[in-house]
């Protein structure tokens, strides 16, 4: 078994993907598992993984300057086996622990380059030069790099060419995690189901939260939104309150695991109408999947992936997520079909249990493991040339 550490200067210390399946799943293997975070919580133990923290920084000037290194150092006294890191500003730190002989995983939770090309606050120029600038050194660090783990096949297949050792590990819920959720909704009366629908995660205007709000003004059903996230945006919060139809909104802002799940099983029905920018339109959302294993069915946007999943698994609705009255319209009509509601909820949740899972990508994490620390005659370092000893490098200062 192998000692592991988990880096991340940016992700909340029990962040879903990283804490609650990645290391849960790795530690149930007989992993001995460590967490580097920077968010000024302190050190802590869970589940037999340790938590170590370097400090919460001042702001994202300090995170990128100052906390990667931090982390880096904290995660390289911990003399692990493997070093997997999860923000793509650490890359720069799994390069030197690269080039001193140790193991380095890349965990690309986001197409980078195409989430550039989307920030609003770049001129087209400046998004498309960054954008370049990363996938070069994007290619650079992989291929030094001992194994990449991606979110998507679409992130998987782009970032094959620059490692061999590359395995999407998709971000699929715990099934059981929205068991009672899926029971309260397969249970649920005729007048029960029409209550309340929800969106659930980060609230930004690319996430399409003033087509929702100005969709609940066009409702002929009585039913409400459940907003659970928090606003990425302060102004459009305030935009989007003074709108006629956040009176029919309530507001919950961040969740814990439970109270997602919560909301979840209150609900009629699960949004996730995002705009078609270029990161989203190949993402795998993880609250649609979430939606799905709840029971509940999704009205997502119409873009031909996320169609294929919707409408192959008989789970939901797909819209033009610019289109406020083709949400209404459709939030209307699960309201007054409710069997058809339970039945899309059903044939969501029965695609999860089967295909769309944690477990099922848990295993393919475990192989991906086993793969990565097999014995080798030799690792590959500086374009392909043998690694140079440990001890001839300097290691993180």
């Amino acid at each position: 078994m192998a000692r592991i550490v988990h880096l991340s200067s940016a992700h909340p210390r029990f962040d879903t993907r990283i804490f609650v399946k990645q290391c849960r799943s790795l530690a149930s293997h007989g992993h001995e598992l460590a967490l580097v975070v920077a968010d000024g919580l302190g050190d802590a133990c869970r589940d037999g993984i340790r938590i170590v923290d370097v400090g919460c920084p001042s702001g994202r000037r300090e995170r990128m300057l100052r906390s990667t290194w931090r982390v880096g150092r904290a995660a390289l006294a911990l003399d692990a086996d493997v070093y997997h890191l999860h923000d793509p500003e650490l890359i720069p730190v799994g390069l030197r622990l690269a080039f001193g002989g140790r193991k380095v995983v890349f965990d690309a939770h986001e197409d980078v380059p195409s989430q550039l090309l989307d920030k609003p606050y770049l001129s087209p120029h400046s998004a498309r030069l960054l954008s370049r600038a990363f996938v070069q050194l994007e290619r650079a660090a992989l291929r030094r790099f001992d194994g990449v783990l991606a979110a998507t096949p679409l992130i998987r297949d782009r970032l094959s060419t620059h490692n061999p050792l590359t395995v999407d590990v998709n971000n699929y819920p715990r099934a059981e995690e929205f068991a009672a959720a899926a029971s309260a909704a397969a249970t649920r009366t005729a007048s029960e189901t029409r209550n309340s629908f929800c969106y659930v995660g980060s609230i930004s205007a690319i996430r399409g939260v003033r087509e929702l709000v100005q969709a609940c003004a066009l409702l002929r059903s009585p039913a409400r939104l459940a907003l659970a996230g928090s606003f990425a945006e302060p102004e459009l919060e305030a935009e989007v309150r003074c709108l006629p139809g956040w009176r029919r909104v309530d507001a919950l802002g961040h969740l814990d695991r439970g109270g997602v799940a919560g909301v979840m099983a209150r609900a009629f029905l699960g949004l996730v109408t995002l705009h078609p920018t270029a990161s989203y339109r190949e993402a795998l959302p993880v609250k649609m999947f979430e939606y799905m294993a709840a029971g509940i069915p999704v009205i997502a946007s119409d873009f031909p992936l996320w169609r294929d999943i919707v409408e192959g698994s008989r789970c939901g609705l797909c819209v033009d997520p610019h289109d406020p009255a083709a949400i209404a319209a459709a939030i209307d009509h699960l309201a007054s079909h409710p069997q058809q509601a339970r039945e899309m909820g059903a044939n969501g949740r029965r695609a999860v249990l089967e295909r769309y899972n944690w477990e099922n990508e848990a295993d393919k994490l475990i192989a991906f493991y086993a793969d990565l620390l097999a014995p080798r005659p030799y690792r590959k370092r500086f374009f392909g040339k043998p690694g140079l000893p440990a001890h001839s490098i300097r290691p993180i200062d």
